[in-house]
C-alpha cells in the first residue's frame, strides 16, 4: 500500500483474525501466561514488512524487579516529522471463574456461542437478546480489552505500508492494568526514553477501553480518567477482659463509627460540571484476632477506595483524618457517657476514663518511633520494608497484609499504648486527569471530540457524547500529573509501601505529559461470563473513527478518502 488509497479497506478482516489470536493468549493478571500476550505481540510485530527493515522500531521493555518477568510491548511507525500520537492498551484479562462448565470456551468466541445457546434462557434478558441476534461477540477479552488492542495494531499495520506517512503512531500494550498498572507505570518511562532519542512530540494519547452506553444510540467518548486513592485506616486499642470493659478501649468501637462515616460518604466525592465521582467504599476490615478469647482486640485495620476528578492525595488525607477526629471524639463521649450510668449502680473502676482523642498519619507515627529508637529503629524498618518486599514480589504476601504488617511493625517502636488512630494510603494510586486541566490545548485536541461526532452522525447516524472522565479506571491516569512534587510528598508521608515496592514515575510524567481521550468499541458485562463487544464497533465503527483522530491530530486529512461506508454505516 504505497499511498493513502483505501487504507481501511477489509480491516475488519485483519481485526477479526488478530483479536482471535490475541485472545487464545490466556494472559490472565499476575500470572506467568501474562507473557503469552507478550510472546504473540512480538511474533506479530516481527512479521510485518516494515519492522523487518525498521527493527529499532518495536520491541519489549521490561518492568524492572517484576516477579513474573513481564514487559511492555511497543511498535513505532516512524514518519516525517515530530508529531506524534501513542495509542496504548492492556493484554491482561482477568480469571474465568465464572464461566464455570464453559471455561475451556472461554477464549474461543465461536464456540462459545454455541455454548451459551444451549444455556441462553439463564442468561440475563440483554445478554440472550445480544446472543440471539448476533450483534455482539462473546469471549474473556474481546472487549476489556483485546478488541481494542486489535483495532490498534491493524491500524498500525496500515500506517506502516504507507510511503512518507505524515507524523508518527506508537502503539504500546502493558500488563497488569487489572492489577497495580505496573506495566503503565514502566510505559512511562519508555515514552519519556522514546521522546528524548526521537525528538517526539506527543500530541495525545488514545485509549481504546471499551466504553458503556448509558443511551443505546450515543457512543462516548471520554476526555480524562478518573483518579483512585485507598485511604486505609488502623486503630489501636487497649486491651481488657470483657468483664472489665471499662479497663480497655475496644477499637472495633472506634473502627465502625470511621467505617459508617466515610460509606457511601458524598462528601469524598468530586464534582466537575455534571460529572460527579462516585462516594466511597470499604474494601477490606479485619481485627487482630488470630483466635477466639475473652479479651477485646488490640487493633482493628481496614481501606476504603475513593474515586476522584479533582482531589489530591493531600485533601484526602484531611479529609480522612477530619473524619477520624470526628468519629473518635464521638466514640469517647458515648464511652464516659456510658460509663457515667454504669458508676450510678456499679462501684467505679475510676473517676473517670483516661483516653483522649489521637489521630495521625503513617508519617508521624515514624517519627515518633524514630525518636524514642533512633538509628536502631531507622535500620531495622528498612529490613522490613525489603523483607515484606520480597514477600509480595513472591506472593506470600498481598499489599493489603503487607501494608498492615508494617504499620503493626512500627508500633513495636512506640512506647505511649495508648489508643490512637493511624491513617494513609495503600497502592496503587491514580492521578485523574482529564483535557480540562491544560491550560493550553492545540486545537486539533481541543475540537478532537467534537469533530469526531460530527464524523459519526455524518457516515453512521449516531452521535457520541462527550465526558470528561472515564469512570472504569484507566491506564489513561499516567499521561499527565497537577502539581507532581507536591503529590509526591503527600504520597511519602501517608503509603508505607512506597519506594522499593510501588513508585510512581512522576518525572517521566512530566516529561511526557500530554491531553488523553478513550475511544473503544461499545462493551458490556466486563469481567463476567457474558463479556461482549458490538461487533459493528469493533470491525467497522470504531477503526474509522481512531484512523479520523489521527487524521486530525497529525493534520492529514489524506488519511480518510473514502471509507467505503454508506450513510447507514454499513459496507457498500
Amino acid at each position: 500500500m504505497g499511498d493513502k488509497k483505501d487504507i481501511l479497506q477489509e480491516i475488519d478482516q485483519d481485526i477479526r483474525d488478530l483479536l482471535y489470536r490475541y485472545i487464545k493468549t490466556q494472559s490472565f493478571t499476575c500470572t506467568e501466561r501474562e507473557k503469552e500476550a507478550e510472546q504473540f505481540l512480538m511474533d506479530h510485530l516481527s512479521e510485518i514488512p516494515y519492522f523487518k527493515t525498521h527493527p529499532k522500531y518495536f520491541g519489549t521493555w521490561p518492568i524492572p524487579g517484576d516477579s513474573f518477568d513481564r514487559a511492555v510491548c511497543y511498535g513505532m511507525v516512524k514518519g516525517t516529522g515530530d508529531d506524534t500520537v501513542v495509542f496504548v492498551h492492556h493484554n491482561d484479562v482477568v480469571e474465568v471463574e465464572d464461566f464455570k462448565l464453559l471455561k475451556s470456551y472461554a477464549f474461543s468466541p465461536d464456540e462459545l456461542e454455541q455454548e451459551l445457546y444451549k444455556i441462553k434462557d439463564s442468561l440475563p434478558k440483554d445478554a440472550k437478546k445480544d446472543l440471539e441476534e448476533g450483534t455482539f461477540l462473546f469471549g474473556r477479552g474481546t472487549a476489556d480489552m483485546k478488541g481494542g488492542g486489535s483495532i490498534q495494531l491493524a491500524l498500525l499495520q496500515r500506517y506502516s505500508e504507507i510511503k512518507d506517512f505524515k507524523g508518527n503512531v506508537i502503539v504500546i500494550a502493558v500488563p497488569d492494568e487489572e492489577n497495580l498498572s505496573a506495566g503503565m507505570r514502566a510505559a512511562v518511562k519508555l515514552l519519556a526514553e522514546l521522546k528524548e532519542t526521537y525528538h517526539l512530540n506527543y500530541k495525545i494519547m488514545i485509549n481504546s477501553e471499551p466504553h458503556q452506553r448509558k443511551d443505546f444510540t450515543k457512543g462516548i467518548f471520554s476526555e480524562g480518567s478518573v483518579g483512585k486513592v485507598m485511604p486505609f485506616v488502623y486503630v489501636r486499642g487497649y486491651l481488657s477482659h470483657i468483664g472489665k470493659v471499662f479497663e480497655g478501649f475496644n477499637p472495633l468501637n472506634l473502627m465502625s463509627e470511621i467505617v459508617r462515616n466515610t460509606e457511601l460518604n458524598m462528601d469524598f466525592s468530586d464534582v466537575v460540571g455534571k460529572e460527579s465521582a462516585p462516594p466511597p467504599t470499604w474494601l477490606y476490615l479485619k481485627d487482630s484476632k488470630k483466635q477466639y478469647d475473652v479479651s477485646m482486640p488490640l487493633s482493628a485495620s481496614g481501606c476504603f477506595s475513593i474515586l476522584t476528578l479533582n482531589q489530591t492525595p493531600a485533601e484526602v488525607m484531611e479529609k480522612v483524618e477530619h473524619v477520624c477526629t470526628q468519629a473518635f471524639c464521638k466514640v469517647l463521649d458515648e464511652m464516659n457517657e456510658s460509663y457515667a450510668r454504669f458508676c450510678q449502680v456499679a462501684e467505679p473502676v475510676a473517676k473517670e476514663l483516661p483516653w483522649n482523642v489521637r489521630v495521625m498519619d503513617f508519617h508521624s507515627l515514624c517519627e515518633e518511633a524514630a525518636a524514642a529508637y533512633g538509628d536502631t529503629f531507622r535500620g531495622h524498618y528498612q529490613k522490613k520494608v525489603a523483607h515484606l518486599s520480597q514477600s509480595m514480589r513472591e506472593g506470600t504476601i498481598n499489599l493489603i497484609e503487607s501494608n498492615f504488617a508494617l504499620v503493626e511493625f512500627v508500633f513495636d517502636y512506640i512506647e505511649d499504648l495508648s489508643p490512637r488512630v493511624v491513617y494513609g494510603l495503600i497502592p496503587p494510586y491514580y492521578p485523574n486527569v482529564s483535557n480540562l486541566y491544560f491550560d493550553r490545548l492545540d486545537e486539533s485536541v481541543k475540537n478532537l471530540a467534537d469533530d469526531l461526532d460530527d464524523y459519526t452522525w455524518k457516515n453512521y447516524g449516531q452521535h457520541y457524547t462527550k465526558e470528561y472522565f472515564y469512570t472504569g479506571i484507566s491506564d489513561l491516569s499516567y499521561t499527565s500529573i497537577r502539581e507532581g512534587s507536591k503529590t509526591l510528598e503527600a504520597l511519602e508521608n501517608s503509603m508505607p509501601l512506597l519506594g522499593e515496592f510501588y513508585s510512581i514515575p512522576v518525572a517521566e510524567i512530566e516529561q511526557i505529559s500530554m491531553p488523553c481521550m478513550n475511544i473503544g468499541p461499545w462493551g458490556k458485562d466486563f469481567h463476567k461470563l457474558t463479556e461482549r463487544v458490538c461487533k459493528e464497533d469493533l470491525f467497522q465503527r470504531t477503526p474509522r473513527i481512531l484512523n479520523k483522530a489521527v487524521s486530525l491530530i497529525l493534520d492529514d486529512p489524506s488519511l480518510v478518502q473514502d471509507d467505503g461506508l454508506s450513510q447507514k454505516g454499513e459496507l457498500i
